[in-house]
């Protein structure tokens, strides 16, 4: 490099930096996590000032009015070229300073310039300033108050210079470039700031946001400024350490280290491998930090996008010659490298390992077979003359293979083609619509098939605050058909102007009951909803109902008392799982009855007993507080503000339903709850399973549920106890001596096996034969095992040289075969693995093995002794 400074390493520049701003009043904080905190318009944090934005637009308070951060990132609109260059990457880190109404242009530019001059000692000869092309009052500081040369001050348009989105605050920038060298430049006469090559890096923007953009396009002054700067922390130690791209610095070299070592490249010897080397560095570190901060792999949103980069790793990992899962190796070197800022990484290590480990062992298992029919579609292809891959060949191997459609994108431009990526997006959709359809018609609606109610019916829901009202009938369906009059034993879908029954939504089931009358009784079924709107599933038991009658309705209080016990203790449940998982754990489904609860969330392994049992007892503690439910509407902002979890992905409406859990739990919710967690009585867990990839499944009951629960593990053990002469208190060590004697009589049992066995083994030789110097022994069996097979063989063996032997053996009315050739026999062009196949397929079977042994089972035991007879010309026709 020409320019000789301090070589500071990233860790140290990260903290030179927020140590600097913590000298000028600044309040120092953490980064925020990858996911953002109610912010919908994004998937990840993609900026420093992105989690900040509620303070600037006045939403929220900020701790202090002066902010230091550095803020991990990540962008993946330009994934597809992370690898091909040494600029691109998905995980990056960005340094700010910000004010809220505080400081303004002189402070932002008088600090950035000495920080970057004083602290990072950059010569002044090698710095560049940039200025919005009006900007007089930021040209006059940097050139009067800091004495930058004006000559290195440049005015750029509006595209360069003015940060704007939408309407709102806006303003404009400064930009400070560093000068590399005239060795980094195109050579190009023209070649100055502004230019794309990579002699003039920008790697500071400090902007001032003066102005309040309205509709019609005015850009009003803002009483309070606010200042937000962003730089590139890995740009910056580019920069301080004279290297050549991100890859070279210190703390990312080191992990791409680590790869070269395992997989024996190095970095620069090939440009193919370069990619590689560069994709798997700049991947594990984005995995390492989402995984960190919440994420799993899934198909859909970040989840996705998590996915899509590990995949590719491992895919890049693959191309270096890796079989078998490696990048949770690969990521130790990212937590050392990283600890000192991100402590997190460390404590939650072995989790983010387990979740890179099983996502590449579930990778790895369809991988092999996928690029194998990926290339088979290339060839195809290219002898077709054409040059774009079909979208539902590519929809093939994402719902089959599990590649996402992005690595087939990848893997396809290598060979110079494209994707019908349109194609891809219909069959994808195809299969949405289809399964979506599925469920549909699954659904309870046997009553009200194919009706939509008109707008102007419009029931009210009082069944938060009642379980009993008087209504008015609006509308009755019968057989798919709007009717004014339903009669006794009909049943029907009754709608009413309002109702206290609840409809199933949201995982609850509906409410049942009774509808009164001085002409009528008719028992609610079911509740559902239809158009979005409230109606019941009836049944008249007498008397009938007609159109604009009116009538009372009541809840089955005692029902919804214990489907609202199972709801709110799954709000309890939720919270718990992610005080002893992780932050990881969320819903993915759930559903309660008025018998059981049942909750499906994200995480990747089985739960240990300990850690269900510690989730059992944070849940029951919680109900014996007796914590106060609350229920509250209010608009959707304030309560992402309080916190609030809401289901990722689901749509809401501007007003909410927020219901909190003393200050334990607080969710979105629109179902029905307790007034005190103490109504739940008591929870228990009845089984934990998984039921899809990263998602498990827990079912627990409530109140009477643990009662009867408790019945029934009373009666088993009173049972078990009668069974084996003992009484219920006694049961476990009667039980252990059952055990101990059962396992004594299997020893004394398999001793004598083995004596028979050996018996048996020495009649074998009596029946053998002798075919062109090869001893054929062949014998059939009753009530042998398999493993006892195997030692019968190994005794025959130490009698015969040459020898070919099949055994076949009637176990319970299963026919197994085991064979084994000699190394004599070998020798002479035995392969016992194809005599077993010949003899087991006479008995119905199949199987087979190496040449040496073999194993095989078969259906028919009346065909044991056919096929036994057929050894013999089997070997024959074997020996050389």
């Amino acid at each position: 490099m020409s320019y000789i400074m301090q070589k500071l390493g990233l860790n140290e520049i990260r903290e030179k930096y927020l140590s600097f701003f913590e000298s000028k009043d600044h309040l120092r904080l953490p980064s925020f996590p990858l996911v953002p905190k109610n912010d919908p318009s994004i998937l990840l944090i993609n900026a420093g000032m992105t989690p900040l934005k509620p303070y600037f637009t006045g939403k929220e308070t900020p701790p202090r009015k002066r902010v230091t951060t550095c803020q991990k990132c990540i962008r993946t609109p330009d994934i597809e070229l992370v690898g091909k260059t040494a600029r691109h990457g998905t995980f990056f880190e960005m340094l700010g300073n910000f004010s809220f109404g505080d400081y303004f242009k002189d402070e932002a530019i008088a600090w950035a310039w000495e920080f970057i001059t004083k602290v990072m000692e950059m010569s002044v000869d090698k710095l560049w300033v940039t200025i919005y092309e009006s900007d007089d009052q930021a040209f006059d500081i940097w050139t009067k108050k800091i004495g930058v040369d004006p000559e290195r001050v440049v005015r750029m348009g509006k595209e360069d210079n003015f940060w704007e989105h939408g309407t709102g605050p806006c303003g404009p920038c400064s930009e400070i470039h560093f000068d590399r060298g005239e060795e980094y430049g195109c050579h190009k006469p023209g070649c100055k700031i502004g230019c794309d090559c990579d002699r003039y890096v920008e790697f500071w923007n400090l902007v001032f946001t003066q102005f309040d953009k309205d509709e019609k396009g005015n850009y009003n002054p803002l009483p309070k400024p606010n200042i937000d700067t962003g730089m590139g922390l890995e740009r910056l130690a580019v920069i301080m350490q004279g290297v050549n791209n991100l890859f070279e610095v210190d703390t990312i070299r080191n992990i791409m280290l680590a790869i070269s070592d395992y997989t024996g490249v190095k970095y620069g010897d090939n440009d193919k491998t370069d990619v590689s080397l560069r994709v798997i560095t700049d991947h594990i570190r984005s995995t390492c930090f989402m995984i960190s901060d919440g994420i799993i792999p899934s198909n859909e949103g970040r989840g996705y996008v998590l996915r899509r980069l590990l995949r590719r790793a491992a895919r890049h990992g693959k191309l270096l010659g890796v079989n078998g899962p490696f990048l949770y190796k690969i990521a130790d070197t990212v937590f050392a490298e990283c600890q000192s800022a991100y402590p997190e990484l460390e404590q939650h290590a072995e989790y983010i390992k387990k979740i890179i480990k099983i996502e590449e062992e579930r990778f790895c298992e369809t991988v092999d077979q996928g690029l194998a029919i990926l290339a088979s579609y290339i060839d195809d292809i290219k002898k077709a003359g054409k040059t774009v891959l079909d979208g539902q060949d590519a929809f093939k191997l994402y719902d089959t293979y599990g590649f996402p459609i992005d690595l087939t994108i990848d893997i396809a431009a290598e060979s110079a083609l494209t994707v019908d990526k349109e194609g891809f997006d219909k069959c994808m959709q195809n299969q949405r619509a289809t399964a979506k359809a599925a469920r549909a018609e699954n659904a309870d609606n046997a009553w009200s098939k194919d009706i939509s109610l008109p707008d102007e019916i419009k029931p009210k829901f009082l069944g938060y605050d009642a379980l009993e009202c008087e209504a008015a009938v609006t509308a009755l369906i019968k057989d798919g058909e709007f009717v004014d009059k339903v009669s006794e034993g009909d049943n029907a879908t009754v709608i009413f102007d309002k109702t206290v029954f609840y409809s199933e939504s949201g995982g609850q089931i509906g409410d049942t009951g009774t509808i009164t009358a001085d002409t009528v009784r008719a028992v609610v079924t079911n509740s559902i909803k239809m158009s979005g709107k409230h109606v019941s599933l009836i049944n008249i038991e007498s008397g009938e109902l007609s159109k604009g009658d009116k009538v009372t309705l009541v809840v089955n209080k005692k029902r919804r008392m214990a489907i609202s016990r199972n709801h709110s203790t799954t709000h309890l449940l939720q919270k718990a799982l992610k005080e002893v998982l992780g932050v990881h754990v969320a819903q993915s489904g759930s559903y309660v009855d008025e018998e059981r609860l049942r909750f499906d969330f994200s995480h990747f392994e089985p739960m240990t007993k300990e850690q269900l049992t510690e989730v059992e007892k944070k849940v029951n503690e919680k109900i014996l507080e007796g914590l106060l439910v609350t229920k509250k509407e209010m608009p959707i902002d304030e309560a992402r503000k309080l916190g609030a979890t809401a289901l990722f992905g689901e749509k809401y409406g501007e007003v909410v339903r927020v219901v909190t859990m003393g200050d334990y739990s607080m969710e979105f919710c629109g179902g029905t709850h307790l007034d005190n967690t103490s109504e739940a009585g008591l929870f228990k867990i009845v089984s934990e399973s998984g039921i899809a990839a990263g998602i498990r499944r827990i079912e627990g009951v409530t109140g009477s549920g643990v009662l009867n629960y408790i019945y029934e593990k009373e009666e088993t053990i009173e049972t078990v106890a009668q069974l084996i002469k003992s009484s219920p208190s006694a049961v476990v060590e009667r039980a252990k001596a059952y055990v101990e004697k059962a396992n004594e009589t299997k020893k004394t049992l398999e001793k004598l096996q083995t004596e028979v066995s050996k018996n048996l083994s020495g009649n074998l030789l009596e029946n053998a034969k002798e075919i062109k110097g090869v001893t054929v022994v062949t014998a059939s069996l009753k009530g042998i095992t398999v493993e006892q097979m195997r030692e019968m063989i190994d005794n025959v063996k130490t009698k015969l040289d040459t020898a070919a032997i099949v055994l076949a053996s009637d176990v319970d009315g299963k026919v197994f075969f085991v064979g084994n050739a000699t190394k004599g026999a070998l020798d002479k062009g035995v392969h016992i693995g194809m005599v077993i196949k010949q003899v087991a397929a006479i008995a119905g079977g199949g199987g087979g093995g190496k040449p040496d042994s073999a194993q095989a089972g078969g259906r028919f035991v009346e065909k044991i002794d056919e096929a036994l007879a057929s050894v013999e010309n089997a070997v024959e026709s074997q020996i050389k």
